[in-house]
């Protein structure tokens, strides 16, 4: 069922989860959604009372665009801290906010900024790490990928110790969570593009613009749609990475499917899993912390595909 719809503002819109759009032309201009496709968005939205996600260029629109996008209740994707809800920024070093960041990094950077991503823990209410290159991984990586996440989970507990309530999506978000809480791309979410076609989520825009599930004129037109609910995900319906990105574009481009996710995903989501469970066990010695949600398991696997014959 539907519950979010996210308009992008301009074809230059941030990107804010792992896929970085391929840069217009030398000499093109920014491609910004007409005053009258973005209130025939909005229309629709109220109609099929979905909350609003406004996704923003890196300039300031006309004048004529913020009455009508403060006529509904919506949140604002920015690349700039000024006005938003979600800042996205490519760059983590001495951030800070006073709203959820998202910072958009390939694995290196992320390997390289150990101290400042520490820093950011302690200046900004929570952080979003999105990896750009997930199918790159590699052994190795994930080795590092995993002494990464012990040392963000041992600061953060420290600083719940000292009364700092401090969330990173790599970490916290497993610990909060009872099922699972995917973008829902192509179920929960989709995105209307300035050219006032819908698409699955942003990504697929910005990589074909053909590839659409439908425009305002005509309304929705998703194939297949079953394919993007949880219950036809033969391994990720019963996985309890909860907090996996489990990127539909991302499934489709690795697998060739939009609901069975790549080893390099899965592998990643299961390590966030594990780090996840000490966190919340080495908080809990301290005294009681989240005492609604139950433990979480040991399991002896970082890929589900592993136990592909005791599900399938």
């Amino acid at each position: 069922m539907l519950q979010y719809l996210i308009i992008l503002l301009d074809k230059e819109s941030v990107s804010f989860c792992g896929l970085t759009p391929s840069p217009s032309p030398k000499g093109e201009r920014s491609c910004l959604i007409p005053l009258d496709t973005l209130k025939q968005g909005i229309r629709f939205g109220m109609i099929e009372n979905l909350m609003i996600q406004y996704v923003y260029p890196d300039y300031e629109l006309p004048a004529e665009y913020s009455k009508v996008i403060e006529s509904i209740d919506h949140s604002k994707i920015k690349p700039m801290k000024d006005g938003a809800d979600v800042w996205v920024t490519g760059s983590i070093k001495d951030i800070k906010a006073d709203v959820s960041v998202v910072w958009r990094t390939d694995k290196q950077s992320l390997f390289n900024s150990e101290a400042d991503i520490i820093s950011a823990l302690e200046n900004v209410p929570r952080l979003n790490v999105v990896l750009t290159d997930v199918e790159t991984f590699t052994d190795e990586d994930f080795e590092n990928y995993r002494s990464l996440l012990n040392a963000f989970a041992e600061h953060i507990e420290k600083l719940y110790l000292e009364g700092i309530s401090s969330q990173l999506n790599l970490l916290t978000d497993r610990m909060m969570f009872s099922k699972i809480n995917n973008c829902g791309a192509g179920d929960t979410t989709i995105t209307l593009a300035p050219n006032g076609k819908f698409y699955v989520c942003p990504a697929f825009y910005y990589e074909d613009e053909t590839d659409s599930i439908g425009d305002l004129e005509h309304g929705l037109d998703i194939k297949n749609k079953q394919l993007y609910k949880l219950d036809y995900a033969p391994i990720c319906r019963h996985c309890d990475a909860w907090q996996c990105k489990r990127c539909i574009w991302l499934n489709r481009k690795t697998t060739l499917e939009v609901n069975t996710p790549s080893h390099e995903q899965c592998v990643l989501a299961h390590l966030e899993r594990n780090a996840s469970r000490e966190l919340l066990n080495n908080i809990r010695k301290h005294g009681t912390f989240l005492p609604e949600q139950e433990e979480i398991k040991e399991i002896d696997y970082l890929d589900p595909f592993d136990k592909r014959n005791t599900w399938l």
